[in-house]
Formats: C-alpha cells, sequence, structure tokens
C-alpha cells in the first residue's frame, strides 16, 4: 500500500488537517453506517476491507486435543466467534451438550446470540457486563464445574489469568483462528485515511506491507489498544475514538473532516 509525499516532525500538526477525500475502513461493509452520511456530506469515497478474519480449526486438528467438549459441565463464551466455532465443532463430531450444561457469557450481546444454538434457560446462563471479573460471584456459586474455553489462536490472556488466578478447574482449547486477509491487491492503492479497530488490523497491514510508510496518510484509531499498537510501529495517530467529544470513530472523522475539508 503506497502513501503521498512526506512530512517532517515540524510538519506534523499542519499535515493533519490537509483536505480528505479518501478513507479506507479495516472492516466489512456493513448495511448500514453513519460513514455513508459522511461519504454524501463531504463528497468522500470510503472503501471498505476487513484486514482479519476468523478461519476455523478443523475437526481433524481439535481431536488431536484429546477431549471432547461434553466432558465439560460449563462452558466460557467471551465472543461469537467462539460460540459459533463450539456449537460447528460439537455437530462435526456429533456431539450433544447436555441439557443441564452452564454457560457462562462475558456480555449480554454474546448470550442473546446463543439463543441461536441453545433453548435458553436463565438458570443455565450466566452474564458478565463486559469482562471476565463480572462473572466472579457465579464462578464462586458453581465452583465444583469442570469448565471449557473456547478461544483462538491468540488465546484469551485475561480470561486464563482470572480463572488460574481463582482457582478454577478450567480448559482453554482452541476452536478457531484469528489471520491476517490478503491485501495485495492494494499495493498501489493510496488512501488519506486509514482507520482501525484493533491491533490486529495494524499487524496485518505490516504482514501485507511490511515496508509501509505513513507519510501524509493519517492513521484513525479506535480504543487504546491500536493506539499503542500504532505508536509501538513507530506511526502517528492523527485521529483517535472514544473521546469525550467523538465517542465513536464516525463523529471523530466529522470532527476531524470539520476542520481538514473546510480549511481555505
Amino acid at each position: 500500500m503506497s502513501s503521498k509525499g512526506n512530512t517532517t516532525k515540524a510538519e506534523q500538526y499542519i499535515e493533519n488537517y490537509k483536505d480528505v477525500k479518501t478513507i479506507l475502513v479495516s472492516q466489512p461493509k456493513p448495511e448500514r453506517s453513519p460513514y455513508y452520511d459522511l461519504e454524501k456530506k463531504w463528497g468522500l469515497t470510503i472503501d471498505w476491507r476487513q484486514f482479519i478474519h476468523v478461519e476455523p480449526v478443523t475437526e481433524k486438528e481439535f481431536r488431536k486435543n484429546r477431549l471432547r467438549p461434553d466432558e465439560y459441565s460449563a462452558i466460557i463464551f467471551t465472543s461469537k466467534n467462539a460460540i459459533e466455532h463450539f456449537f460447528r465443532l460439537c455437530e462435526e463430531m456429533r456431539v450433544k451438550m447436555s441439557q443441564d450444561t452452564k454457560y457462562f457469557c462475558l456480555s449480554a450481546s454474546i448470550a442473546n446470540y446463543l439463543q441461536k444454538f441453545i433453548v435458553y434457560r436463565k438458570r443455565k446462563v450466566f452474564v458478565g457486563k463486559r469482562v471476565i471479573s463480572d462473572l466472579s460471584g457465579y464462578f464462586n456459586k458453581h465452583k465444583e464445574e469442570k469448565y471449557l474455553l473456547p478461544c483462538s489462536n491468540l488465546g484469551a490472556k485475561d480470561v486464563v489469568s482470572f480463572l488460574e488466578t481463582n482457582n478454577i478447574n478450567f480448559k482453554d482449547v482452541m476452536m478457531y483462528r484469528t489471520v491476517a486477509s490478503d491485501l495485495s491487491d492494494l499495493s498501489d492503492v493510496t488512501y488519506d485515511i486509514l482507520v482501525f479497530f484493533s491491533p490486529l488490523g495494524i499487524e496485518s497491514l505490516y504482514e501485507n506491507f511490511p515496508d509501509f510508510k505513513q507519510n501524509d496518510t493519517r492513521i484513525a484509531v479506535f480504543g487504546n489498544s491500536t493506539f499503542k499498537e500504532v505508536i509501538s510501529r513507530g506511526l502517528n495517530v492523527n485521529i483517535k475514538a472514544p473521546a469525550p467529544e467523538s465517542p465513536s470513530m464516525a463523529m471523530a472523522l466529522e470532527n476531524y473532516l470539520q476542520q481538514s475539508n473546510l480549511k481555505s
């Protein structure tokens, strides 16, 4: 992926507000989005491209773990992907989970997604607000359970650390992989702004374009972990969300465009 021009440290602030015509968002294109309003209002071209994607662990690979999902009385779900690939492998292995299985979900949205796969009973589904410690009261009440934690190749460090610290009987197992997408067709394409929502997006950028130079390209990031990954690569962050004045990325871009594209 190419970038235009070069900037020095002294020019950095001025370059922050250079006119914007093109934006690449490192996510799949949604049906509805406030970005479409930005595109129309400011006369932009906004492209969408998934920088990372999920690949399944095959049944054959999974069997090397020498375990069966139905050997566990409780499952901890940290994402919708974990749910999908857990039940996919159950189906491929012809495993039927007991109706008494307990499910511990990090958030309400994850718990709601679980309803696609099980007959939902509140006494069997325990829901946190966002992080694993939200479920600590439930774990204390169900210490006798044998827990399975489906995860990706990236693991779930915070969750594992919490479970180990609290002496919970669990096993984490990889059921899917998060990998960099092939972006080779973008090698000669230039965008004024690149928008990232996770550190993995930045890693994918460098996996595809190891010699990437920022130059005039402005980088927009969502979240502190994404921000830290960009900085660690020696790049500059020009747009950041969430912030008090811009809780969403769309609002952050709108605020930026009011400065960059109205400038005479």
